[in-house]
């Protein structure tokens, strides 16, 4: 096979042309499903079918790589937002900690100043 293949629309045509000579073309469908994908992720064909299946391993891995790459980066920030929670309810404790406690002085303040004049009455 002198010519190479670059696409799909050559790989029929070679298929085509062997068939008319009573021979087929080995590794056809895969040969196929390798040009369709190639051609899908617009990465441009080698013209041989090692070459093309090296090149669409090449990209997978790559991929593949890249995913992994992305769930450690995403468990990270899930890591570092569990982290901070903490310091943020601890936060959020303290301010209502706080109110409670205002709220407590006042009510106490005003419980006092009306057992005062209660007193004052009887």
């Amino acid at each position: 096979m002198a010519e190479k293949i670059t696409s799909i629309e050559d790989l029929e045509q070679m298929r085509a042309a062997a068939a008319a000579q009573g021979t087929t073309i080995p590794n056809y469908n895969e040969w196929s499903q390798i040009l369709s994908d190639l051609e899908e992720a617009g990465v441009q064909s080698t013209g041989s079918f090692s070459g093309d299946k090296a090149l669409r391993d090449e990209i997978q891995r790559t991929v593949e790589q890249y995913i992994e790459q992305t769930k450690v980066e995403q468990a990270q920030q899930q890591q570092q937002m569990q982290q901070e929670q903490p310091q943020n309810i601890s936060q959020t404790d303290n301010e209502q900690a706080l109110k409670a406690t205002m709220a407590n002085a006042t009510s106490s303040t005003i419980m006092a100043d009306y057992m005062k004049y209660y007193h004052m009455l009887m």
